[in-house]
Order: structure tokens, then sequence, then C-alpha cells
């Protein structure tokens, strides 16, 4: 298994100017990690996107860092003023950055739900979203890059809800970013949740959270509320309630061998923590899957 880092996990670098998304590179591949991933939205504004990640890709390759992932937004219910024919071709631009950044995958939204909900849920837009990653995932396979949804943004985060979108897509070139840690934004338990996934990773995100009940009083400044209600706060992999020991068991009990990657969202010094989370991760990871 190979340790990657996405840059949205440096962030609070990034905003206050200590680090760059360019200048990431090289401090990953100083932290030990074989690669890194890109998030659109990290991209600077006042760039051309397809430079930008020319840019990118030469730098990785001159310290000799794989890019393992690239991230993208999508909506395929409202995105492009609701046009989902326009919403694809979009994305195929996203496909394009992401084979100059040389990624083997990307991971695209599907939607944030439906606006204005009137007796409409999961099952009644899956056909639509299914639409929507198929075209995307036909033309990037094109490209020899796979492409997938993930367990993020509320309305298509539980495993069931993302299990019957990959299975509605029934496509090769079509499977799941597997994050440990948002199940819990949907109250999905992430042992029950990992395991129903497992066998549609192309990509695993390790995450960990905080967990506090909803019954309780408001934890205060940094936590957020899951679907449900409870308290949620992102923190390093290892310090939070994510069982991640017995996640990577379902994994590799699914056969699932290729990139995991650090997600770092908590308040901590974000390279401290991720430094420590990757020291984690590598040493469960040696006790799941052997050194």
């Amino acid at each position: 298994m190979k340790f990657s880092v996405s840059v949205y996990s440096f962030m609070q670098y990034i905003q206050d100017g200590r680090l760059t998304p360019f200048s990431c590179i090289e401090k990953v591949k100083e932290m030990g990690f074989d690669a890194i991933e890109y998030v659109d939205f990290a991209f600077p504004e006042d760039e051309d996107p397809t430079e930008y990640a020319k840019k990118l890709r030469a730098e990785a390759d001159r310290v000799g860092l794989a890019i393992s992932n690239y991230a993208v937004g999508a909506d395929f219910l409202n995105g492009s003023d609701g046009d989902l024919e326009a919403e694809v071709e979009r994305l195929k631009g996203q496909v394009d950055i992401a084979a100059i950044l040389g990624c083997p995958t990307m991971r695209h939204d599907v939607t944030g739900g439906i606006a204005n909900r009137t007796y409409q849920g999961y099952d009644n837009v899956v056909e639509r979203l299914a639409k929507g990653c198929r075209a995307v995932a036909e033309y990037a396979a094109q490209k020899d890059i796979r492409t997938m949804t993930e367990n993020h943004g509320f309305f298509s985060q539980d495993s069931l809800r993302v299990e019957k979108l990959i299975n509605t897509v029934a496509s090769d070139n079509f499977g799941q970013l597997v994050d440990m840690g948002n199940f819990l934004c949907a109250d999905d338990d992430p042992v029950t949740a990992v395991g129903r996934c497992a066998p549609y990773a192309f990509y695993v995100h390790a995450k960990d959270f905080i967990v506090k009940s909803g019954q309780g009083v408001n934890p205060g400044q940094g936590f957020f509320l899951s679907r449900g209600g409870n308290f949620l706060r992102g923190t390093i992999v290892g310090h939070g309630d994510v069982p991640v020991v017995q996640c990577l068991r379902a994994l590799k009990g699914a056969g699932y061998d290729g990139y995991i990657a650090i997600e770092f969202e908590g308040m901590e010094d974000c390279v401290k923590g991720v430094a420590i989370g990757l020291e984690n991760l590598k040493r469960y990871v040696a006790e799941v899957y052997g050194a």
C-alpha cells in the first residue's frame, strides 16, 4: 500500500501563506509520503488551470512524487444551471486536468441534494446521478483514468446510497473513494460502512473525527453537526473515534491494496497533525497488511 495526502490537509498553511499548492509538493516529499492528492478549489484563481496543472506535474516529477488523485466538485442535479449535459461536459474538462496531472483516478461529487424538495428522495434521482457519472466515467476511460464518487456531502454520504449509485452506474471504470471518517457525517457506523463499500474502493481516505453525542451539550468551537445532530470535530488520524485499524482490516479483506491518503481537517497545526497521522497510519497498515 502507498501513502498519499490531500493538499486540502494543508489549507491552514495555504490560507495564511506559509505554503502554496505548489510548495506543498516538496513538503509532502520531505514528510515521507509517496504521493499527493489535489483538489480543484486549491488551484489559484488567477492562473489558467491547464497551465497550473502542468507546473504541478513538472514539480512532482522533479522531486519524485506521484500525484495520486484529483478531487473536484460536481452537481448533476443543480450544477450548470440544472443542465445535466453541460455539467457532464464541464466534468470532462476536469478529466483533462487529471490527465495532465498524471492521476490514475479522479473523484467528483454527484450532488449536494435536491433543491426545493417535494416528495423526492435519493431513489427518485439516482438514475439521473448515474447517467452523469457514467458519461464522465466513459470519457475518463479513454484517458486511462478511473472515476469515483465519495461518501461526501450529506445527501450521497450513507454507504447504502453510495453502493446503490455505484451499482446503478454499473461501469468497471466507476467506483468509490472510501473515506473512513466521512460516514460519521451521515451517522453511518464506519466499520459497517467500510465493510459494505470496500469491494468498490478505487482509493481510500484515512480521516479521523472526535465524536460526541448530540444528547449532550454543544462542545463549542471546532465542532459541527452530523446529519442526525451528533457533534463531530476533525482530528489527527489515531486521535479520534474512527476505528481506523478495523476499517483497514475490512479493506484488506476485500483485496484493496492501493493508495491510502490522509485527509486532515483538524484544529491542530496541520503539518504536525499530518506528520503524526502518517506515523500512526504506517503503524496501523503494517499491523494489518504486514510490514
